[in-house]
């Protein structure tokens, strides 16, 4: 925190779209420029490692577990000139009084998640986020059912789709959940 011009980053969209693959190569291009980086994730993405973000391809970066959003601010360290958050929306709100005060203080934060939920609607703190960012991508995946561009989340109960009263979180992979474009994506009520 020196003084530059900090700034928000949202990289978003659906599962599989490769968010966390973007956001490692972000953190890679800021490592070589030999700024300070921090990244957090929240400790309930557990799917691959407590200690790494990881991207369902494979690509990984240390990073810190936290429960909440405050641990940021308590663990961010001055010298600090990148902070990175996976997984973003499964955060409390109060990660959006944090992030502007990174960026406030010349950090360039990036942050990474889903935009919408698997009904389809806006998901957790995400749509602020992207509406305070200076810089966002919205990233598609691959249908899987015909193969367009997918900016959806589909979970799959039993290889059918979740029904639009299951609980909003529950975290999982390719087992429970796809990515599929509007036309394919389906929310029984």
């Amino acid at each position: 925190m020196d003084g530059h011009p900090g700034s928000l980053e949202v990289i978003t969209g659906s599962m599989f779209c490769g968010k966390t693959d973007e956001l490692i190569r972000r953190l890679r291009r800021a490592k070589i420029a030999r700024q300070k980086i921090q990244v957090f994730k929240p400790k309930i993405d557990n799917r691959y490692s407590q200690a790494k973000v990881m991207s369902h391809a494979g690509s990984e970066f240390d990073a810190i577990s936290i429960e909440k959003a405050a641990d940021i601010r308590a663990q961010v360290e001055d010298e600090t000139t990148v902070v990175a958050i996976d997984e973003t929306q499964f955060l409390d709100n109060e990660i959006i009084s944090i992030v502007n005060w990174l960026a406030d203080k010349g950090v360039r934060v990036i942050v990474a998640g889903l935009d919408t939920d698997f009904r389809g609607e806006p998901f957790g703190s995400m749509p602020t986020l992207t509406a305070q960012a200076e810089n966002v991508e919205k990233l598609h995946a691959i249908c899987m059912v015909c193969g367009k561009d997918a900016s959806r989340t589909q979970r799959l109960v039993n290889g059918n789709p979740a029904n639009y009263n299951d609980p909003i979180v529950i975290v999982g992979a390719s087992e429970m959940y796809e990515a599929r474009c509007r036309e394919h994506h389906e929310v029984p009520a």
